[in-house]
């Protein structure tokens, strides 16, 4: 037996919270690693918190300026040079596209490092499937991504998501909230398959729990219907009304719909609200309106009609919430059209994923203060279509 099957059978046979412990083991016996350490990404997506158990600990990393960080944000491993012979190799741990963390394993430096390199890669992709199985069962992944405690409805909105970034080969997908730990309100949500993909932005009224709680209604209202094989349009007027038997129109959720053909780039779109879109094609940046209907559950009985939209090859599409484009600067200046035209165009080297917390940074600039007083969301799709 190869020692990669015995690395991938410890890992699939290990109980959930002793990934890193198995993981280790068979590093050390089969790769002669002489430490191995899981980093998992923090919410906010700042530092490269390590997995263990209280009393024992180690410092967390930045994403920004460590070799860690260095891996972790360009998806490729990277290779540290430590004394007496020894490298640490950083490995992305990656499902799918979404980005949880990195894999630090110390070895002997040299031929021996470069030839393990390959399959210790493979090694940190399994740990991140097992670790993405593994939530359903404990802790402990969870609360190693916390650097600070989480207000209950930031626990909620979080625990709605499905991941904070997604790559095909036919698009690429990155979303991040702010305050990553007290967010209350706004949401995104994706699913795809085989020749579609679904994909939500929206912006719930209210502040705290109540906020939290009406976002968690609506989109599971349209994931329901969702997964009913409703179409986008019947979707919307479902969740519309979900909302209003509830809340009686005191509280709406304004929402932002697309249907993506994977195929041929055509999509239908539903505009309920406030979320705006943001269009980089051929070098120039601009905003694409839709028309404007009513947030899900403010009357009762709504309905809604999907519009024709169409992606190009090359095209990345930026998804903002008020809390992003009406943001004020301390002279009172709304962050606009015009600023969010040049982040988008300042990141436009980045990868998806990379793109939303670059854009929130300069948001943080503009603002002048690092608290916000609202949510923050920000989704990008980088299009690329149906490979021939």
């Amino acid at each position: 037996m190869n020692r990669f099957v015995t690395a991938e059978r410890a890992l699939r046979t290990a109980a959930p919270h002793q990934l890193l412990d198995a993981v280790r083991r068979v590093l050390a016996e089969q790769y002669a690693a002489d430490s191995v350490e899981l980093f998992m990404a923090d919410y906010g997506l700042t530092v490269l918190q390590p997995v263990s158990v209280l009393p024992d600990t180690l410092e967390p990393v930045s994403v920004h300026n460590s070799p860690a960080g260095r891996a972790f944000g360009a998806q490729e491993p990277f290779i540290e040079g430590l004394a007496d012979g020894l490298v640490r190799v950083h490995l992305p741990v990656t499902v799918r596209g979404d980005r949880l963390g990195v894999l630090s394993v110390t070895l002997p430096g040299g031929d021996h490092a470069r030839g393990c390199l390959k399959e210790l890669a493979e090694i940190a992709e399994v740990l991140g499937h097992e670790v993405v199985v593994a939530e359903r069962d404990t802790d402990l992944y969870l609360q190693a991504r916390r650097k600070d405690r989480l207000t209950l409805a930031a626990e909620m909105q979080w625990q709605l998501l499905p991941g904070r970034s997604c790559a095909r080969p036919e698009f690429e997908l990155g979303a991040q909230l702010e305050p990553a730990y007290a967010i209350f309100g706004d949401n995104f949500d994706w699913s795809a398959t085989a020749d579609r993909l679904m994909l939500y932005v929206s912006n719930g009224m209210g502040e705290g729990i109540e906020a939290s709680l009406l976002t968690n209604l609506a989109i599971n209202a349209l994931r329901n219907a969702r997964r009913a094989g409703i179409s986008l349009a019947d979707q919307a007027a479902l969740a519309d009304q979900a909302v209003y038997a509830h809340y009686r129109g005191r509280c709406y959720l304004s929402v932002l719909m697309f249907d993506f053909d994977l195929v041929s780039g055509r999509a239908r779109v539903v505009d309920a609200g406030s979320p705006q879109l943001l269009r980089l094609r051929g070098g120039t940046v601009e905003r694409v309106t839709f028309e404007a209907q009513l947030p899900l559950g403010m009357f009762e009985e709504t309905d809604y009609v999907a519009q024709e939209f169409a992606v190009e090859p090359g095209d990345r599409l930026v998804f903002v919430s008020d809390g992003v484009y009406a943001v004020a600067s301390p002279r009172g200046e709304a962050y606009g059209d015009a600023a969010l035209a040049r982040a988008i165009q300042s990141t436009r080297l980045l990868p998806a994923a990379e793109v939303p917390r670059a854009v929130l940074r300069e948001l943080t600039g503009h603002r002048g203060q690092s608290v916000p007083n609202d949510d923050a969301l920000v989704v990008c799709l980088d299009w690329r279509g149906r490979p021939a």
